[in-house]
């Protein structure tokens, strides 16, 4: 277990009440979400990259309710009195949470269908609607209708004789109200939308889309013949997708997690209902009955459902609305690498190497790093963790599959609760264990969260580490779109900690010490203490901390107090921030910003200590939440080159500089940062990248 460090407390900061220490952890979402979310608003950004922004808002609001709705929501149903920190019970959040979802929704409303639809529109890209179309296009659609989507509709009644269906997650559907012209007796139906098709259906001319939904709805008398069609409304389900695996219990972890995903496809419960507006109070009444949803959890909308499906117009052959295409570069000093004259291991033997993606190509360094590892004949092992992975093609994986068929001793821990990522990552554990690769999945009741990789060369007359150790997940695809750092070094302090990890995560260790690492959750939530805790009693404190989300309570309070003291405190939050900034008396000192924009931030950067002292810098894989302090597996370096630390020091100050992607957290909430110099991260980075300035 990890050392409980005590810092002393300040009075002025330990006297002030939860509620006003600490900001809600899922209203805090919501507003990282609510950033995500301006971005669509921004008319500087491409149309179609709008769209993007559009659908990612949502694809984010369905995860919400899947995982920490539900849990809120299992946390009532089973009479938990416990409260957040922030001292708000499961009601207060959940009451909270739906009006702030509502104003949200609004919003997205209002952007899709004054703002970003008639732009599609005057761009040559228009979502039409059925009743807007002449008769050919009409033809056409009918056409289409009996030919690719009537031969998989299957309309479901209900009746005494037909209980109402099961409402698969995420899906849209229609509520079909049907008349018999003999008997007048209504009925109803449901229709799934079918998800195999796109959403958006083409029509001849290439420019112009209808959703599907209103297709089906215009031709239900091919489905309900000798019928009248009363009234058709779409309405759309999410359901709780936060179940629990008893990881203690398994005695079959992959066997326990298929188990999970077949129970994922038949959820029992149902967190949100969204109904469009035309649809009656008596056949929105019948759906909330039959899925037993609480009239507050229903969300009305006057626009589409669903628009997480937006996706799919993003994908338009429309260069002119996009980003312009960004690839990464080669790393400078891998560059001869990429070009087969050099190495990869020589040059690390001749100083650490700091790859920052997606400005730094993944494919040239760190899939450069294993795949040349699976060929080398002087490599006698590689062992490498595993959390996400990528779809359908992981050279990473494929290295390591190349690698034990050549012989090489070869270890994947691969991490099969990555939420969302189960199946993926069961599928290639299948495919490692075919090829030889020793596969594991991590500690008892611990995810392991780490991104690590180490190899073992025989060199001469000596056996020689290298490792990679990152913030970011081994996936091709996320490094495109995910600003993550990675160090690739032959420190032999900081690959014997990694090989000692590694004993840890396979085997029945119980490392409690390590040289230069930190690991969760044995010493990074003392360490990280005890640092914050220096500089308040440093004259010239000062911290610089970059992450995806603060949350612990404990590390929030020992930067209040080290505020109080006097330390100067710049924190990079992208998403969740639980800590109030700018509060006279206990967060003076703290300034809290937020980047978001065309990539995710996702690398963790810790800084401590002055120019003058020289300050100490750390990357790795953990944000500052008790999940990732105290119940993952986590690594984090820190970094010694000189210059690499400068690089981590332009990486934090351009950060800190930006004043156009960047938002301000004050007393009262997140506002933007007016923009005077215009320096925008993500641009300025990857123009530093193509200049070669390392």
């Amino acid at each position: 277990m990890a050392t409980e460090v005590h810092l002393p407390s300040v009075p002025a900061v330990a006297s002030v009440p939860p509620s006003s220490r600490f900001a809600n952890r899922e209203l805090s979402w919501l507003d990282f979400n609510a950033r995500v979310l301006a971005l669509a608003e921004d008319n500087a950004r491409p149309l179609l990259e709008r769209v993007r922004f559009l659908a990612i808002f949502g694809i984010n609001l369905d995860e919400f309710f899947q995982i920490r709705v539900a849990g809120l929501k299992e946390q009532l149903s089973v009479g938990l009195s416990t409260t957040s920190p922030d001292g708000m019970t499961a009601r207060d959040q959940l009451d909270a949470i739906s009006s702030h979802v509502r104003m949200l929704m609004k919003r997205q409303n209002q952007i899709w269908a004054k703002s970003v639809r008639p732009r599609l529109d005057a761009a040559g890209i228009s979502v039409v609607d059925w009743e807007d179309l002449g008769g050919d296009d009409r033809v056409h659609l009918r056409q289409t209708f009996e030919k690719r989507v009537f031969p998989i509709l299957t309309p479901l009644s209900v009746d005494p004789a037909h209980p109402f269906p099961y409402i698969s997650d995420l899906s849209l559907n229609l509520a079909v109200v049907v008349r018999d012209p003999s008997t007048h007796i209504r009925r109803f139906a449901r229709v799934k939308v079918p998800p195999n098709i796109a959403r958006f259906m083409p029509l001849p001319d290439g420019e112009r889309f209808i959703p599907q939904e209103q297709v089906i709805s215009a031709n239900l008398d091919l489905l309900f013949p000798g019928m009248e069609i009363v009234a058709v409304h779409p309405f759309r389900v999410t359901r709780d997708l936060d179940l629990d695996l008893e990881i203690d219990a398994a005695d079959d972890l992959l066997a326990a997690i298929e188990s999970i995903l077949r129970q994922r496809e038949r959820s029992p419960e149902a967190v949100r209902l969204e109904v469009h507006g035309s649809t009656p109070k008596a056949v929105r009444t019948l759906i909330e009955e039959e899925l037993d949803v609480d009239p507050l959890d229903v969300y009305v909308t006057k626009s589409l459902l669903g628009m997480s499906d937006l996706m799919e117009l993003t994908n338009l052959d429309r260069p002119d609305l996009k980003y312009e295409p960004w690839a990464g570069v080669t790393q400078t000093r891998l560059q001869a690498v990429a070009n087969g004259n050099r190495d990869i291991f020589g040059v690390i033997a001749e100083g650490d190497v700091m790859v920052h993606h997606p400005y730094d190509a993944f494919s040239t360094s760190v899939e450069q790093f294993v795949s040349q590892a699976s060929r080398d004949p002087a490599v006698l092992a590689i062992k490498q963790t595993l959390y996400r992975t990528s779809d359908e093609d992981s050279r990473i994986v494929r290295a390591l599959v190349r690698a034990a068929e050549a012989g090489k001793q070869t270890v994947a821990l691969i991490e099969l609760t990555a939420r969302f990522d189960e199946e993926t990552n069961i599928t290639w554990a299948r495919v490692l264990e075919q090829a030889g690769v020793h596969v594991v999945y991590g500690v008892v009741g611990l995810k392991t969260h780490a991104k690590c990789s180490l190899v073992v060369r025989e060199e001469g007359d000596e056996i020689r580490q290298y490792c990679h150790i990152g913030t970011g997940n081994y996936h091709s695809g996320t490094a495109k779109l995910y600003e993550d750092v990675g160090l690739l070094t032959d420190d032999p302090d900081i690959t014997a900690d990694v090989a000692d990890l590694f004993n840890y995560l396979t085997g029945y260790s119980h490392q409690q010490a390590y040289r230069r690492i930190l690991v969760a959750p044995i010493t990074l939530r003392s360490r990280i203490l005890e640092m914050i805790h220096r500089e308040a009693e440093a004259s010239d404190g000062r911290i610089v901390m970059k992450m995806n989300s603060l949350v612990d309570a404990d590390m929030i309070d020992a930067l209040y107090e080290a505020s109080h003291a006097g330390t100067e405190i710049e924190l990079i939050v992208r998403g969740i921030c639980c800590l109030r900034a700018g509060v006279p008396g206990m967060s003076e000192n703290i300034r809290v910003r937020s980047i978001v924009g065309r990539y995710l931030e996702h690398s963790r950067i810790y800084r401590f200590g002055s120019e003058q002292r020289g300050p100490r810098l750390f990357i790795g894989s953990a944000d500052l939440m008790p999940r990732n302090l105290d119940h993952r597996v986590e690594c984090v370096t820190e970094v010694l080159d000189r210059g690499l630390k400068d690089r981590l020091d332009e990486i934090l100050r351009v950060n800190l500089e930006d004043d156009v992607l960047a938002w301000l957290l004050g007393p009262d909430g997140w506002t933007r940062v007016p923009t005077e110099r215009g320096l925008e991260a993500h641009t300025y980075l990857q123009q530093l990248a193509e200049e070669g300035i390392r």
